[in-house]
């Protein structure tokens, strides 16, 4: 039998304080993602529900089909900077009119929907996504344009978005544009680079340069309406295709245009009467992984919760034990998993990853990684064995495999392990974080270590004393930076990952994500693998 057996003690005390220490960041992780929905607070909301209109959130949801889920993506997008969380975007994956689509929805509440640098990144990798799963792309519009505070910041990248909308286009992936409110300045291109454009009536607002820009520039007296209101638009300058007399009736031609798409998925989504559920329960993964992410887990309890009938054929599984490799399905969708066990990668993990990775792709089946690794061992002993030559032939076999690449880090993912791994660096369809989760070069107390070690061996050098006081707080600070650098809301503020989720989540994220790649074509790399240093 493949069906995996579960040694996992729901009831024990252990099980208990891991429960506990993740249902504490959970807290922490919402009371981030409160802000953002939150948008610019009170007082902007209640001025923008004033003048009639729904919040970026709400327009989403009429949007989509009755009770089908919204993946929402860096939903803590800029946490930690001067801008508010959530980047005054909400960006995501939706079902309408039976379609998988990007959505993409300006919070007008921050700053009138104005983009910002973490607007554009967040932005960029909704585009990212969208071309590489073949995902049609909605804008609900209401921005005015560039934050000009942080021109420096924009003005370059910020071009990025209106090429990504042409490359869409000319790819063969349909882009709506809905308007609703301001689309100035460099706002106004993205409803002049979409494929389909809706404006809503007394509302939309579309043009290069406002009246009082005009009046600068030109000397020209004009209006709003006349300058780049949806009426003119429709009827003089036909960059409107379709004229909305509200809001809801701009959603609902949305949802007609995309209905009339004719857009066909790569490959068919599995029959429901396929997908058998996992027969252990999602509430137990809150217990799973340790506080102290030093305490070693077994993968396979995360994989009998997330998998299809908790059935995993595992490959090579006395071979490189601290790495879990196996066959499994997930909503009905054929993976490949790849779950560090122990943490460590040695030569012999890094072996098998490249080989089951290998496989994978003769088969074009994508790839799930499940995180929790230090890093590869170092030693006299593991460097004249070939660890370097080895990890590099995992890493190789990652940067080179086509197949869909799904990454949810658990726990720990330091350094090269959190590449060959596929880290963001190694350009993963979708990468999620628990709230468990840490990232960065190495742990920080052996970076602080290392440090350490350094100044140790240069005041050596130099024939001059170490200062022990200054050394104890030296470390003590960079343990204090590196600890709160390598935490989810840091990572996931930088666009690191595609947002922190609740790990009982795990399966229906991973299942809308898998779905989404399946709609385009799913090809593994034949050879085109590099140079296997062997």
């Amino acid at each position: 039998m493949t069906v995996l057996r579960s040694a996992l003690d729901p009831a024990s005390l252990d099980h208990a304080a891991n429960r506990a220490a993740m249902l504490a960041k959970l807290a922490e992780v919402e009371a981030e993602h409160a802000k953002a929905v939150a948008g610019g607070g009170e007082k902007y909301t209640a001025r923008h529900r004033a003048r009639g209109k729904l919040l970026a959130r709400e327009r989403v949801e009429l949007l989509l089909d009755p009770d089908t889920p919204f993946l929402e993506l860096s939903p803590l997008a800029g946490w930690g900077s001067d801008h508010t969380v959530g980047a005054s975007i909400v960006t995501g994956i939706g079902v309408v009119e039976g379609v998988e689509c990007l959505i993409t929805a300006n919070d007008p509440t921050v700053r009138g929907g104005a983009s910002n640098p973490w607007t554009l990144r967040k932005a960029l990798r909704a585009n990212e996504i969208a071309r590489a799963n073949r995902l049609p792309v909605i804008s609900l519009v209401e921005s005015g344009g560039a934050d000009l505070t942080g021109q420096k910041e924009i003005f370059i990248p910020g071009g990025a978005l209106f090429r990504d909308l042409t490359r869409l286009s000319a790819a063969g992936i349909p882009t709506v544009a809905v308007v609703f409110g301001n689309s100035t300045a460099g706002g106004a291109y993205v409803p002049g680079m979409s494929d389909h454009v809706i404006m809503v009536k007394e509302q939309a607002k579309v043009f290069l340069g406002g009246p009082p820009l005009v009046r600068m520039a030109t000397g020209e007296e004009s209006d709003d309406e006349s300058l780049g209101g949806a009426a003119m638009h429709a009827r003089t300058s036909g960059l409107a295709d379709h004229f909305a007399t509200g809001e809801r009736d701009a959603l609902r031609q949305a949802r007609r245009i995309v209905a009339r798409l004719n857009h066909r998925r790569a490959h068919p989504a599995p029959p429901p009467s396929s997908v058998a559920p996992p027969l252990y329960d999602e509430e137990e993964l809150l217990g799973v992984v340790p506080d102290d992410l030093r305490i070693p887990f077994d993968p396979r309890e995360v994989v009998a919760r997330i998998v299809d009938g908790s059935d995993f054929d595992e490959f090579k599984p006395l071979y490189g034990p601290s790495l879990v490799t196996g066959w499994a399905r997930l909503h009905g969708y054929p993976v490949g998993v790849l779950a560090n066990a122990q943490g460590v990668l040695f030569s012999a993990e890094s072996q098998k990853a490249a080989q089951f990775i290998q496989l994978a792709n003769q088969r074009d089946i994508p790839l799930v990684f499940l995180h929790n690794t230090t890093g590869y061992m170092v030693g006299r002993a593991y460097e004249q064995g070939g660890i370097v030559k080895h990890g590099a032939m995992m890493i190789n076999a990652v940067s080179n495999s086509r197949v869909p690449h799904l990454s949810v880090l658990m726990g720990a993912s330091y350094g090269a392990g959190h590449y060959g791994m596929c880290g963001r660096a190694y350009d993963p369809r979708f990468l999620f974080a628990w709230p468990s989760a840490k990232s960065a070069v190495m742990g920080p107390q052996q970076l602080a270590g290392v440090l350490s070690i350094v100044a140790r061996a240069s005041a050596a050098a130099k024939g001059v004393p170490y200062d022990e006081d200054a050394d104890v707080a030296l470390r003590a600070m960079v343990e204090e930076r590196i600890e709160a650098e390598s935490l989810p809301l840091f990572l996931s503020g930088r666009l690191y990952d595609d947002g922190v989720i609740d790990p009982r989540d795990t399966r229906t994220v991973l299942g809308i994500c898998l779905s989404a790649a399946h709609g385009a074509p799913v090809e593994g790399a034949r050879g085109g693998f590099g140079v296997f240093r062997m």
